[in-house]
């Protein structure tokens, strides 16, 4: 643990005392957010409060099922605004903080860089002083107790070849805006830890798919595309690597990191499901071929469309989460094939949830094409 400042046992100790902690959760409204904010309202394992600005990606018909909770709390703030955030620590009192608010897609990064470089290092910045602010007037125990965890991704490591791992020791070598930006607010937090004693906890995942994601994304594109028999766009040959990681097992690796984890200390998150994108594109075909209520002659995979590759295109990613499973005892429940068929299975149900998306926010069109 870096700095040598606290007894994990004892801050552990002090936390699970707490019979159901109070936290914030930043950026609740989007993806993984709102699946953490599902997962501890729906299990009582805490309050949340919900700091969210509402920007394109948001969607608060993601939090339907929860927002009659007296658990649950929202409040539309920005992060980069220090007075708002700091209204939200007094009127709530929190024990802690999950920060996941951040401007997210690669290809969007790329046609415009200042969003990122504003609300994932500037937002993180005044996020971190808030939040500074806040615990270093808390009594002992519940000074203690506190813990802030930063929801990073495996992006800021750059591009494997077609051996190897990312590891916690892995050098950062971000590619795009996007992960520059998420490295360098990772940074930010190592730094608040480091020099103030700030109890941070830092955690990098893999790519996520499920219920409730935003169209722009690889995963809900394919699906909606061949839903409604438009081309599937496949950068370059599809040969790039991910490792696919289901949401839910993200929100429950999320919350054992901040209850658990070691402050100071880093947790890569990934469900060992190493696919190429091309794989990927083809077993949702083969599902749509199966379940869709559209079929297609010549099947799904007539559409596939190849198209130009993405300026500074990774190769590969892939996460050896050892430290998270065997220090905190967390496991990945899906594995690729359950995790992509409950996926399409929601999307075709749920047409309520994505059909406004397509008919206001976003409407498919590629991004990331400046150069």
């Amino acid at each position: 643990m870096i700095g040598g400042e606290f007894n994990h046992g004892a801050t552990s100790a002090i936390l699970m005392s707490i019979t159901k902690p109070k936290v914030i959760v930043t950026g609740g409204s989007g993806f993984i957010g709102s699946a953490l904010c599902r997962h501890l309202v729906r299990s009582g394992l805490a309050e949340v409060i919900n700091v969210d600005k509402l920007t394109y990606a948001a969607n608060q018909a993601s939090l339907k099922e929860i927002a009659d909770s007296p658990d649950y709390h929202f409040r539309q703030v920005d992060i980069c605004d220090g007075a708002g955030l700091k209204a939200v620590f007094d009127e709530f009192e929190p024990d802690g903080v999950l920060h996941l608010a951040a401007e997210s897609h690669v290809d969007r990064s790329i046609d415009g860089a200042a969003a990122f470089i504003e609300t994932n290092l500037m937002g993180t910045f005044r996020l971190l002083e808030a939040a500074r602010a806040y615990w270093s007037a808390l009594e002992a125990d519940r000074k203690a107790a506190f813990r802030f965890l930063h929801v990073s991704t495996d992006e800021v490591y750059g591009s494997l070849g077609d051996e190897g791992l990312f590891e916690e020791t892995t050098p950062y070598d971000p590619s795009s805006p996007y992960s520059a930006s998420k490295a360098g607010s990772d940074h930010l937090v190592t730094a608040w830890h480091r020099t103030y004693g700030f109890p941070a906890v830092i955690s990098n995942c893999s790519n996520n798919y499920g219920p409730f994601h935003f169209p722009e994304k690889l995963i809900p594109l394919i699906i909606l595309n061949c839903y409604r028999h438009r081309p599937l766009p496949v950068y370059g040959k599809g040969d790039n690597i991910r490792d696919w990681l289901f949401v839910d097992d993200h929100a429950k690796a999320l919350w054992t990191i901040w209850s658990h984890g070691r402050l100071g200390e880093k947790y890569n998150v990934g469900g060992r499901n190493e696919r190429q994108n091309i794989e990927v594109v083809r077993r949702i075909c083969q599902l749509m071929d199966q379940l869709s209520p559209n079929p297609i002659e010549g099947g799904h995979e007539s559409l596939i469309t190849y198209v130009t590759d993405r300026p500074g295109h990774d190769a590969r990613y892939a996460i050896d989460a050892t430290k998270l499973e065997t220090e905190l005892g967390w496991k990945a429940e899906e594995n690729f094939d359950s995790g992509i068929e409950k996926t399409v299975r929601w999307y075709l149900a749920n047409a309520d949830w994505w059909q406004p998306i397509l008919d206001g926010t976003y409407s498919g069109e590629r991004l990331g094409l400046k150069q």
